[in-house]
């Protein structure tokens, strides 16, 4: 019987794009396509400076184009700088039954791996797919367990697919792919702690991923081994990192190349912990439906699930005065009384001068939170709110699915309309329009010349 590795490095070095069904090529592609924006938005807002200033001391320049950066760098530094920009807003994608941020994960390891192994665009598109199906079923062997555990999906699970991706564009047989997930799980790291103090700790480590799955299958390919069992053993990555808590791996494997779960990874329509998304869209019901206004709000209750809860409204005294911008994005008191107070939750939302705003931070005094179990497992990020009103009323909404999952879809035109306005930031407008259409049409183009127009994204000039 085979382990998961075993299985999972079955599917990887097999896979070709030709395989893959349609609608799940032309979700990778959007999901590429919104993940280059947000890392573009990122850079222009200078977001993570530290990423790429702290690569720049070690590394010289290289083959591979990073944002920002003309002179490019080495595929490790490549991966870790673009991984940390993809996620350094916290507005990309995220798989809502895992709780992995996926692409920013996965698509820098893919693009370093294909640049540096002269991969084809369609081979490019494959290898994202593969890291996909395999962050994301890592991730669902114990959904909702590695938060309980104090550690971040998108870091512990996402080595395993940056990992696939780099196997497969290298080249390595099944075998090889094996060993290297072996290697991979001794790299696997990411904790919550950030959410103590609002440090910038957590956009790094879809970075260290992407670098980890470069080395990973780099090592791998030049004779390194790893245990078969590293995901499944009695000493294996799922047995130690979840200890005391359930997980079936067996069952998520089962199902690969059958049932693909790239379509599922939700897009963000908000530049905020998904957690704050119900909640956010559930209020914008109750002002566009009911009428609500700021000055008819006596105090609001936040509902979340149990995990949710406890990155978004817990503890309640932190998230009603965020300490730093980033954490106001781990704030649903914050981020309701933005919409309220502003009338929308954008990219000025959360920079020093928004976490102070007097009236924001009165508002979200007046809002407390509440648990309600809406699935047997977290899924989906539902939420809701109550509000109690200054007459006496009490108004609620709730979503079961938030915006931008399968259940509630984001359409194509938002999802570009996404992209533009973060590219927007970096980017002429004809590098905008170009960019899109390459990765739009990713297995019709002759290479990856497409990449370049990153290298010269610009800073936008804004105060964040």
């Amino acid at each position: 019987m085979s382990t998961a590795a075993e299985s999972l490095a079955h599917f990887t070095s097999r896979l070709r794009a030709d395989a893959i069904p349609d609608e799940v090529a032309r979700a990778a592609q959007l999901h590429l396509l919104d993940t280059l924006g947000c890392g573009l938005a990122a850079h222009a807002l200078e977001e993570v400076a530290f990423v790429a200033a702290s690569a720049r001391e070690v590394a010289a320049s290289g083959p591979v184009t990073t944002i920002g950066m003309p002179g490019g760098l080495p595929a490790g530094e490549a991966a870790l700088v673009n991984g940390t920009l993809f996620h350094g807003l916290d507005y990309d994608d995220t798989h809502p039954g895992s709780v992995v941020h996926v692409s920013a994960g996965v698509v820098p390891a893919a693009l370093a791996a294909a640049e540096i192994h002269d991969a084809t665009p369609a081979h490019l598109l494959a290898a994202i797919v593969a890291g996909n199906e395999t962050s994301v079923r890592v991730g669902l062997a114990a959904r909702g367990a590695f938060h309980a555990r104090g550690l971040h999906p998108t870091g512990v699970c996402g080595v395993f697919g940056a990992t696939a991706a780099a196997s497969l564009l290298r080249g390595l047989d099944e075998r090889e792919t094996v060993h290297a997930f072996g290697i991979a799980g001794s790299m696997a790291s990411g904790l919550l702690e950030f959410l103590a103090d609002g440090a910038k700790t957590k956009p790094l480590h879809p970075g260290w991923a992407a670098q980890a799955g470069l080395i990973a299958a780099r090592l791998a390919a030049h004779g390194a081994t790893g245990p078969a069992t590293v995901l499944d053993g009695e000493r294996g990555f799922l047995a130690a990192y979840l200890h005391g808590h359930p997980w079936d791996i067996a069952s998520e494997v089962a199902t690969l190349g059958q049932r693909w779960v790239t379509p599922e990874i939700a897009f963000k329509p908000y530049m905020a912990c998904h957690y704050c998304h119900a909640p956010l869209d559930a209020l914008q019901q109750l002002v566009d439906h009911e009428g609500l206004q700021l000055e008819d709000v006596a105090s609001i209750t936040a509902v979340s699930d149990e995990t949710g809860a406890a990155l978004v409204l817990q503890p309640l005294e932190f998230k009603v005065a965020p300490r730093t911008p980033y954490d106001a994005k781990f704030s649903a008191p914050y981020c309701l009384a933005t919409l309220l107070v502003h009338g929308r939750v954008g990219v000025g939302s959360f920079s020093n001068a928004a976490i102070a705003d007097e009236r924001v931070l009165e508002l979200a005094g007046r809002i407390d939170g509440e648990i309600k179990q809406f699935a047997a497992a977290p899924d989906a990020f539902p939420g809701g709110v109550r509000v109690r009103t200054t007459d006496g009323r009490v108004l609620a909404a709730e979503l079961r699915h938030q915006r931008g999952g399968s259940a509630y879809p984001m359409s194509t035109d938002e999802v570009v309309g996404k992209y533009r306005d973060n590219a927007d930031l970096a980017l002429h407008p004809d590098a905008v329009a170009t960019l899109e259409d390459a990765v739009l049409h990713l297995s019709d183009q002759s290479g990856l010349g497409f990449l370049a127009s990153l290298s010269g994204a610009q800073l936008a000039g804004v105060a964040v």
